[in-house]
């Protein structure tokens, strides 16, 4: 996934008139760990970033455990460049626009695979800004996205156009 929107954001550069230099990425749930992956490991392709409930530690996660198990190996550091809070390490203060994510506290997901507090964490560690924002009665789904995507897309608009 990640040499295709590599390749997507070069036919995109290429064959439309956008500013090469000013590229965000977002994502919803392992989508959200993508953005927040491909953001981290390409700050100079990628300005900005925010994520809807992404996962973001999945080194510590089961279905972290089981994917980078069957495709990476045994745990290794390999794992790490694959983990977003690990990957924060040492990122001092990349995205000065900050990062947005959002989480709903009624996700099913939220406390044995998302771990977005050990991404806030990092964040902190590193000086990063990261605007966390926690939704009670928001689950994982459609509803949860549907409502707070407009936020989303004003976050990118704001970078675009500042």
């Amino acid at each position: 996934m990640a040499s295709y929107l590599l390749d997507l954001r070069a036919l995109v550069a290429a064959g439309f008139p956008v500013d090469a230099d000013r590229i965000g990425i977002t994502g919803h749930s392992m989508g959200g760990h993508g953005a927040l992956v491909m953001a981290l490991r390409h700050p100079t392709l990628f300005q900005w970033v925010s994520a809807l409930a992404p996962i973001c530690a999945p080194t510590r996660c089961p279905w972290g455990e089981k994917a980078f198990g069957a495709y990476l190996g045994p745990r290794s550091a390999a794992w790490e460049s694959y983990d977003a809070s690990a990957l924060m390490h040492g990122a001092r203060r990349l995205f000065a626009r900050g990062i947005l994510i959002d989480q709903g506290l009624a996700d099913k997901f939220l406390e044995e695979q998302l771990y977005p507090e050990v991404f806030e964490a990092a964040c902190a560690a590193e000086d990063q800004p990261l605007v966390l924002r926690r939704h009670p009665a928001y689950d994982h789904g459609y509803y949860f996205v549907a409502s707070l995507i407009g936020e989303h897309l004003a976050f990118h608009h704001e970078a675009l156009t500042t």
